[in-house]
């Protein structure tokens, strides 16, 4: 990289999930938002999709008829798409374009052909959300495009960075037909690596034997393997979020990326007396529903411990959690705990004879008929972490002192049994277990620190790894313990699961207190105001090598 650090004076961020909560990177830009806008101001515009409806409308978007009014007023974008400009509801509160794109589909075979000829990017075999993503993508490149060419000056620095496979095809025709904005790529998961994953298939013994390419054509990846991988080798400078996900993109997307590790932004957690009155409302709605779920009576000091994330069984630990919990179920602690799966799945609805449960003022000493799971699925018999549980008997039978309870939705604020967000649910934890086999960076973790929760993760999570480089594997260091897996020790690392959180329930109140403390000072460490200096890096490496490129010409 230069040594002159060149900072962008226009900047465009384009994910799926801007004003769109689906995973983990809703968290990353809306985090990161407030950061970047102290340092561009309305200079910094986030582009998303319009998925929305009058009926349903996002909750983070509000519309304004005058932010980017005259390029609104002037933008000659092609038939089908249309944009919507307001600000994005989190801190920061940057402006937001959300993108009605389908318009593209009309002329999907065209951009395809285009992608093929250009670079190599084999749309054959798609399917799936393959032409959604790329729909957006392509129009997302078209609108910044546009509103670039009516708000930068001459000589501006114009950067449009480009979140996962969804927007690659984006940032490739943005590379085509609009040469003076550099790009940047960011991958915060490679699409094979995850599959191969998915596909329950050792990542990482064979790792230096995997081929990119060859895995892609063996689990009918094709598609998505390839515009990743387009969009890697053109973007004038390609990142990841870890060095574990750096390791997965030299090897199965060949070339190396640029490490800009996520940071979180400390307004999301309360301060002061604010935080212990969340705290309290929400052990008190958990222990409610739990109450009201098992028949069971609950001490004000019952330990909770949870897990959360995308459903996805074995990358995510979900398998290796729910073990881990019946480990400590058999062993019958003397304290009461209460383990909670935060993990949306396909649910049909909350469940009526819990919402009665929670109307009612009589007294609760009897369980509901199912008393382990709070909505009701479509597909109880394909559901994996559902059907562990019940293989494993946990039926939260009274007299046992460790109960499992499964809550399959986004906890939005909606869901009809606990009505609030995720954030003000995690806050009443007394520990989280977030034991992933995949996970290119982990901001679940990443947030229960910052929520002054003490908690585990594994050596194989980007912030398992930030956590061992920076505080070594301490406990009492960090507030987090980081246990190791590997392929082959599954089981070890299920006891280890279990045996640390006999002993967080063993620890006296005053000895809690101060680890729940050194879990947010941890985690200071790791806020945006530290690590936004590798993104000033990596845009600037992007604009020296945009002007590079301009100049050969």
């Amino acid at each position: 990289m230069s040594d002159i650090l060149r900072k962008p004076n226009v900047l465009f961020e384009t994910s799926w999930e801007v004003c769109n909560k689906v995973g983990g990177i809703y968290t990353v830009l809306s985090t990161k938002a407030k950061v970047l806008h102290k340092q561009l101001g309305d200079n910094l515009i986030f582009v998303g999709p319009d998925v929305w409806t009058k009926s349903t409308p996002s909750p983070f978007f509000k519309e304004s008829k005058t932010v980017l009014k005259e390029w609104v007023r002037t933008a000659n974008l092609p038939e089908g798409i249309s944009v919507r400009v307001g600000r994005w509801t989190v801190p920061g509160n940057p402006i937001a374009i959300l993108v009605k794109f389908d318009g593209i589909y009309g002329i999907k075979n065209e951009i395809y052909k285009e992608m093929w000829e250009k670079y190599g990017v084999d749309s054959l075999h798609a399917y799936g959300d393959y032409d959604e993503g790329c729909a957006f993508g392509v129009a997302a490149a078209m609108v910044i495009d546009s509103c670039a060419a009516s708000i930068a000056r001459r000589g501006d620095h114009i950067v449009a960075h480009f979140d996962e496979w969804t927007t690659g095809m984006g940032l490739l025709y943005l590379n085509a037909h609009a040469p003076r904005i550099a790009t940047v790529f960011t991958t915060h998961a490679t699409s094979i690596g995850r599959s191969i994953c998915g596909n329950n298939k050792p990542l990482y013994d064979y790792f230096e034997g995997y081929n990119g390419d060859q895995m892609a054509a063996e689990l009918n990846m094709q598609s998505k393997h390839s515009l990743e991988k387009a969009a890697a080798h053109t973007a004038d400078c390609f990142t990841t979020v870890s060095q574990t996900t750096a390791r997965e993109c030299a090897q199965l997307l060949e070339r190396d990326a640029v490490v800009t590790p996520n940071g979180f932004e400390r307004d999301f957690v309360p301060q002061a007396s604010a935080y212990d009155d969340r705290r309290k409302a929400a052990r008190t709605t958990l222990l409610n529903v739990a109450k009201r779920l098992t028949g069971k009576s609950y001490k004000s000091d019952t330990f909770l411990i949870a897990t959360s994330g995308r459903n996805e069984f074995r990358n995510k630990g979900l398998d290796m959690f729910v073990d881990a919990v019946n480990k400590l179920r058999n062993t019958a602690p003397q304290r009461h705990a209460v383990a909670f799966v935060l993990v949306p799945a396909w649910v049909q609805g909350p469940r009526a004879d819990l919402e009665a449960a929670l109307r009612s003022t009589k007294r609760t000493t009897e369980p509901l008929e199912d008393p382990v799971i709070t909505h009701t699925l479509y597909n109880y018999a394909q559901d994996n972490i559902y059907n562990r549980i019940q293989y494993l008997g946990m039926h939260n039978a009274v007299h046992e002192s460790v109960d499992i309870i499964y809550v399959p939705c986004y906890l939005n604020g909606t869901d009809g049994i606990f009505n609030t967000s995720y954030y003000d649910l995690l806050i009443g934890m007394d520990a989280c277990v977030f034991p992933s086999y995949y996970e290119p960076w982990g901001y679940t973790p990443h947030e229960s620190l910052s929520f002054g929760i003490p908690t585990i993760t594994t050596n194989l999570a980007g912030f398992g790894q930030w956590i061992l480089s920076t505080f070594g594997d301490d406990m009492a260091e960090s507030g987090c313990r980081v246990i190791t897996r590997t392929d082959s020790n599954y089981h070890a690392a299920v006891d280890t699961i279990a045996s640390t959180l006999s002993e967080l329930l063993a620890m006296r109140p005053a000895h809690i207190k101060r680890l729940r403390a050194t879990a947010m000072a941890a985690s200071r460490r790791a806020e945006w105001t530290q690590f936004i200096e590798y993104y000033d890096e990596a845009y600037s490496h992007a604009i020296d090598s945009r002007l590079t490129k301009l100049n050969k010409k």
